[in-house]
């Protein structure tokens, strides 16, 4: 296994919100898992040739359920060497979360207060601190930057924005999964053409076509602009995953014309992944 990410820390620190990153960024994840239960599902992912993993460990159990300390020596006795992350915060800051959520803390019980549970399970959780290969303080992050440092910290190799260009047709019902949704049916359709009918928008006479009418290039002007304003800011925020729809009528001409074009110029001025899908063109 290339990368194996132990996230532990204080609750309301931070710990589901990263396992969230982490999944985003391609690792199999498990949150909130037993000790007893790291070793196997480790297994399980080198079975599946699943390269990074990352659990989220629930300090809280023991007995059947297992010892995270004592899962973390399993694991490096099978020649694996986790790298753990501490998840902190100021006693204030998550004071402050919990009251906002309206959650009881796991170490709270009848009488006791959230301050004094948040001090049962800081002690609970000294040993751990001291052996992470990682101790962050959560307290000034955003989601985004929490995000951020995840991904230049353990996925310094990927590239974190992911973008889907759709071509659809309007006929066939918009992409639900679409966050920006483009309409160009204002473009003449080449379906009206006999000798372009049977073709796509990836073929060169639907392109001649299309790229002889002025209004194409003025709004591919415009379009990529916005895209390039768009996509980092996506990416400042720390949103994964963008899909763009472009939509004809049937799904076969224009919009795999603008789509294909959309997603060649992501690919090579964004430095982002940029995946195309005709999804309706062979309908």
């Amino acid at each position: 296994m290339r990368r194996l990410v132990i996230v532990t820390g204080l609750s309301g620190a931070g710990k589901s919100q990263a396992m969230k990153s982490l999944e985003d960024f391609g690792f199999a994840c498990v949150d909130n898992a037993p000790p007893v239960m790291a070793r196997p599902f480790v297994a399980l992912a080198e079975e599946a040739s699943l390269s990074d993993a990352a659990l989220a460990l629930d300090v809280r159990t023991l007995g059947p359920f297992g010892d995270a300390e004592a899962a973390l020596a399993d694991l490096e006795a099978h020649d694996l060497r986790p790298e753990v992350l501490f998840l902190d915060a100021a006693d204030e800051t998550l004071i402050r979360r919990y009251s906002e959520t309206r959650r009881r803390h796991p170490f709270a019980a009848r009488g006791v207060g959230l301050a004094e549970a948040i001090a049962a399970e800081r002690a609970s959780l000294a040993h751990l601190r001291n052996r992470a290969d990682y101790v962050w303080d959560t307290t000034q992050l955003t989601l985004g930057q929490l995000k951020d440092r995840i991904g230049s910290t353990f996925c310094s190799d990927a590239r974190r924005l992911r973008v889907g260009v759709v071509a659809f047709g309007f006929r066939h019902g918009v992409p639900l999964d679409a966050d920006l949704v483009f309409d160009v049916r204002f473009l003449p359709n080449p379906n009206y053409v006999e000798e372009l009918r049977d073709l796509t928008g990836a073929d060169a006479p639907v392109a001649a076509f299309l790229e002889a009418i002025p209004d194409t290039e003025a709004f591919m002007e415009r379009l990529l602009a916005l895209l390039d304003f768009l996509l980092p800011r996506y990416e400042r925020e720390g949103k994964s995953q963008v899909t763009i729809a472009i939509g004809c009528t049937g799904g076969r001409h224009r919009s795999v014309y603008i789509g294909r074009r959309v997603a060649e110029h992501v690919r090579a001025t964004s430095g982002v992944i940029a995946t195309f899908d005709a999804r309706d063109v062979k309908r």
